[in-house]
């Protein structure tokens, strides 16, 4: 099974984007989280910094809509080019038509579900998504310790991919380490959000360890 590396931008330098965004070129994708000081408590991106990013990456844009009202505003992430955007569950008023419309513009569609929101209502809607996003820390700031009792929602997505036989990527995002990395894919996670313990020190060597780690538990 790949292993996805995406670091988030969130813990990149902001003053120099374009020489940050070269220090990750091994990496699969650009985390770039969206916050609205609404759905979560800060205030980071909109699509004019999305759009920006998507001029300077060589590679592609995971975009992660922490924001009120996503069935409004994901499709224009979804029109600036962004590989793939990811909404809250808790946020979106219709997931599925959602989730059908931003696959219509030409990006994945992923939906993100908070620690405390559980899984099974989603695993008769895998269909619908091509990314879970199981957030393993309280979605807002970065530098939080990873939730080990979000596993068993992994370990449940994961038995419904490979009895549905589905291409869906199961992501997860928050306090991911090398350590914690090992426990998240052990329980089924393919896609790895890593911020601080990417653009601390080294990105390319950072990035190589999380993956040679990940690669050796996924399942």
């Amino acid at each position: 099974m790949p292993v996805r590396i995406n670091p988030s931008i969130l813990a990149a330098d902001f003053a120099n984007f374009e020489r940050e965004l070269g220090r990750i070129g091994t990496a699969d994708l650009v985390h770039v989280d969206i916050m609205d000081n609404h759905f979560v408590p800060n205030l980071t991106f909109g699509p004019a910094m999305a759009e920006r990013l998507q001029e300077l990456s060589t590679i592609p844009l995971d975009v992660h809509l922490m924001i009120d009202d996503p069935d409004r505003w994901a499709p224009s992430y979804a029109e600036l080019g962004a590989y793939s955007v990811t909404f809250h569950a808790e946020a979106a008023a219709d997931a599925v038509k959602l989730a059908r419309r931003l696959r219509d513009i030409g990006a994945r569609a992923g939906i993100a579900l908070k620690p405390d929101t559980p899984v099974e209502p989603f695993l008769d809607l895998l269909p619908e998504f091509d990314q879970v996003l199981v957030m393993t820390v309280e979605p807002g700031f970065g530098g939080q310790s990873f939730i080990a009792s979000t596993m068993p929602k992994l370990v449940l997505l994961r038995d419904a991919v490979k009895r549905t036989g589905l291409d869906v990527w199961l992501q997860v995002d928050g306090g991911i380490t090398e350590d914690t990395i090992v426990v998240a894919a052990e329980a089924g996670a393919d896609t790895f959000v890593a911020g601080s313990s990417v653009f601390r020190g080294d990105p390319a060597d950072n990035i190589a360890a999380l993956r040679a780690a990940a690669e050796a538990h996924v399942h």
